[in-house]
């Protein structure tokens, strides 16, 4: 089932790309997010945003 929901960014920034590979595959988000899976590519407008985000291991000892 393919689903259309907007995408909230923790950074301020400028799109640069989307993965058009998705298009076909919208599976690689979940089979490899870290590699083929990747969704956009952003230009960060402010890199002090990026000291309150957390690492996928701090993340996941949320969960």
């Amino acid at each position: 089932v393919k689903t259309v929901s907007d995408l909230f960014m923790p950074v301020t920034g400028e799109i640069l790309e989307v993965n058009p590979a998705l298009a076909d595959s919208p599976d690689l988000i979940n089979k490899d997010p870290y590699g083929e899976g990747w969704m956009i590519k952003i230009r960060i407008s402010d890199s002090a945003e990026l000291e309150s985000l957390l690492s996928a291991e701090q993340y996941q000892e949320l969960l």
